[in-house]
């Protein structure tokens, strides 16, 4: 069985193209993650759903024309990557660029599921060629798969959309975290992701000048990646000190989904994230965040936070912050 759909993008063979296989043009639709080698027999892996990953190889790449690439998802015996074949053709027309997607090698079931979530994604392609970004994805929203990694690729999803909505004449303002501009916030949330994923084995290249979105997202690729592959048994090692890798983890989950608010109340916007992964971080915080870290300088006091207060009000109140912080003027 074979899917197969057209849709017309208003942009040239070249951003289209770009659009369907840079990882930043990615972000803007479709994965949460993503690392690309594209090349003919290099590997992408995309994580699009929080828990679930489609890796392949590239087969054919025609820049500006056409790209090809085997299937399949991480931990799925049925269709494993390599097990289905995408075909993306582009041809110019009137006005922008038709996009023919074809997805072949697939069951009748998992061509009706496909089907479905091509349909989804082909939408937000769309929506992505017309006006830059396809927004929040209701889909990314909240972890597909329980466990530590899915969710801290939740809170990475929450994080970039804020991050995606950001220039850099945003980087002088000021943060909840007073001793931060934005820029420096960054700098602070690089250095625990790359920390915290080093430890789980990730290797980290030198940073490249970027967007302040790319500049979080390329190094948190590589991190929840490395993690993937490790697992949280055991214990790992950050600086000098051992800890158990579960805690490691669990600090990247809540540095990824409150540094994202902080970054929203930095520049007025708002953090999308699904009740159930705020629910989780503040779990992992409340059995992390312990009495004397609250010294004003790791964490402020617990804020007051009504009975009606949402997950992610109750969640930033815990760690100290003002829930109405609202925007915060340029430093």
């Amino acid at each position: 069985m074979a899917y197969e759909k057209s849709v017309f993008v208003p942009l040239d063979a070249d951003e289209t193209f770009a659009l369907v296989t840079r990882p930043d043009r990615l972000r803007r639709w479709q994965a949460i993650t993503a690392r690309v080698d594209l090349r003919a027999g290099g590997e992408y892996r995309w994580t699009i759903i929080p828990g679930h990953t489609a890796r392949g190889t590239f087969t054919e790449v025609e820049p500006g024309r056409r790209v090809v690439f085997t299937w399949g998802w991480e931990d799925d015996g049925n269709l494993p990557p390599g097990a289905s074949t995408v075909i993306i053709t582009l041809e110019p027309a009137a006005g922008g660029t038709t996009i023919h997607l074809v997805h072949e090698g697939l069951t009748g079931e998992q061509e009706a599921m496909h089907a479905m979530g091509w349909d989804h994604y082909l939408g937000r392609l769309a929506d992505a060629a017309a006006e830059g970004d396809a927004g929040p994805d209701e889909w990314g929203a909240g972890p597909g798969e329980p466990g530590l990694v899915a969710t801290a690729a939740a809170a990475l999803a929450a994080c970039q959309r804020v991050l995606a909505g950001m220039t850099d004449a945003d980087s002088g303002r000021a943060t909840v975290c007073t001793e931060f501009t934005v820029a420096q916030l960054t700098d602070h949330l690089v250095g625990s992701i790359t920390a915290l994923g080093g430890a789980a084995g990730g290797e980290f290249g030198p940073p490249a000048a970027a967007t302040l979105e790319e500049r979080v997202a390329d190094p948190a690729q590589v991190a929840l990646e490395a993690w993937d592959r490790r697992g949280t048994d055991g214990t790992v090692r950050i600086g000098e000190n051992d800890m158990p890798a579960t805690m490691a983890l669990s600090i990247l989950c809540i540095e990824l989904l409150v540094h994202g608010w902080d970054y929203a109340a930095a520049t007025g916007q708002q953090l999308t994230v699904a009740d159930p992964v705020a629910a989780h971080v503040l779990d992992l915080a409340s059995h992390i965040i312990r009495p004397e870290m609250r010294d004003g300088k790791n964490f402020a006091e617990a804020q007051p936070c009504g009975p009606d207060a949402g997950v992610m009000d109750r969640l930033v109140a815990f760690t100290g912050r003002p829930r109405d912080a609202g925007s915060l003027s340029p430093a």
